[in-house]
């Protein structure tokens, strides 16, 4: 069976309104258009509907795209130690195959935080802080400089 094989039901077909058939149809006289005015008339131009909806609309001068702010995704060490494995390169590569940013936030800027423990050594090619960079020297694990 296919969409249009299926009879409209009878429910569902409504008549159209018989507009200016006089007074008893209670849409007789003006025809529900109200009295005088440009909408009164017989056809009524797009543009005037579009200015109205300019009319209504907030005045948003100067307002283009919006400033590109930078992300700064936060990494904690015992995040790290969980997710990576001994000698591992934590980069934005392995961040991502490993589930702790997302493909769509590569251009965001990552810093590995102090919080936790590391375990394992690794090698780190992220910012890190003071902190995270002597918990990881301390596991045996290297810190090299992120290139942007």
């Amino acid at each position: 069976m296919q969409l249009n094989n299926f009879k409209k039901l009878k429910s569902y077909i409504r008549r159209s309104k018989r507009v200016g058939r006089g007074h008893a149809s209670g849409k007789g006289k003006t025809a529900g258009r109200g009295i005088k005015g440009q909408k009164a008339r017989e056809k009524v131009g797009a543009s005037f509907k579009i200015s109205q909806l300019v009319r209504r609309l907030p005045q948003r001068r100067g307002i283009g795209n919006p400033p590109k702010v930078s992300k700064l995704l936060e990494i904690n060490l015992d995040t790290l130690s969980k997710k990576f494995k001994e000698n591992e390169v934590v980069d934005k590569a392995g961040l991502i195959r490993t589930g702790l940013i997302k493909p769509n936030e590569v251009k965001a800027k990552v810093k590995v935080l102090g919080s936790g423990e590391v375990s394992v050594p690794l090698t780190v090619k992220v910012a890190v802080t003071k902190s995270a960079k002597e918990k990881i020297e301390k596991a045996g694990g290297q810190i090299e400089e992120a290139v942007v």
